[in-house]
């Protein structure tokens, strides 16, 4: 994990991903690159890509490298290679832009989650750049003063579409030797017997050399409790989940989940492209 992208506003949220954007750092001695997006009106945008250097432009950047500078500057990041960077660009397009232009590992964003996936750090666009990231986005909730991923939660239908990024699951918690709590949730609108849920499982880890790992079926009300529920109960410090670009945030187990588990979990949230 060479380099980790942490995009922020200067918001409180931010500063908690940054904050165990560093601790990723330390253990892996990893750069961060901090990005925040400068978005102008569209006047001001206009004369930016038309070649004008308008003072109140030259103004708002000045401004924001200030302020870059400063976060910079915090004593949790000493010893990490930091690279700032300010971007006049809407956030979906800058944070891809900048994931490939600086082959980034990891996004690290901070979210309040209290009322929606749309606001997440810096508004609906960024959720849209989160809900089409190849790269995989760690969401941080609150504060963590001791960033701990030892047990992980995979939760999944564990069909032939969560392969691909579950080995990118994997690579993260290899990272981290963590141990995997592969887990998919039977609801009285998703019932299937015990035994074909076991098998589907049993047979999609034949796929993968898997050894510090465990495997379950959660019954609950809902997908959305029964990831969070199974979750606390054996108390993951992460929980892993894919998303899918054409049908919202968070799609798995042949439907959607609703925004509220991003809402509703305190824990980090790890996300990968289907």
């Amino acid at each position: 994990m060479k380099r980790i992208l942490v995009p922020t506003d200067f918001s409180e949220h931010a500063e908690n991903a940054l904050k165990v954007a560093s601790q990723i750092a330390k253990k892996n001695n990893s750069e961060i690159i901090i990005l925040h997006m400068l978005e102008l009106p569209s006047q001001m945008n206009d004369a930016v890509l038309g070649g004008a250097s308008i003072p109140e432009t030259m103004l708002f950047m000045k401004k924001a490298n200030e302020m870059l500078d400063q976060v910079s500057s915090r004593p949790y990041l000493d010893g990490i290679p930091i690279t700032e960077i300010v971007k006049i660009d809407k956030p979906i397009h800058g944070i891809t832009q900048v994931s490939k232009e600086y082959e980034i590992d990891l996004i690290v964003m901070g979210s309040h989650g209290s009322s929606g996936i749309e606001e997440l750090l810096i508004g609906s666009n960024t959720e849209k750049a989160v809900r089409n990231s190849e790269i995989p986005v760690l969401i941080i909730k609150k504060d963590t003063a001791n960033f701990n991923a030892s047990n992980i939660v995979f939760a999944s239908d564990f069909s032939e579409e969560a392969k691909k990024p579950f080995k990118k699951f994997l690579k993260f918690a290899n990272v981290f030797d963590s141990k995997i709590h592969l887990v998919t949730i039977c609801t009285p609108n998703s019932f299937k017997p015990t035994h074909e849920l076991q098998k589907t499982i049993d047979a999609f880890v034949t796929e993968f050399n898997l050894t510090n790992y465990s495997a379950h079926i959660y019954n609950d009300t809902n997908i959305e409790k029964g990831i969070i529920n199974f979750s606390n109960s054996i108390n993951a410090d992460i929980i892993g989940m894919c998303t899918h670009g054409r049908t919202g945030f968070a799609h798995f187990f042949n439907g959607s989940i609703s925004e509220g588990l991003v809402n509703h979990a305190i824990r980090p949230i790890l996300t990968f492209k289907i």
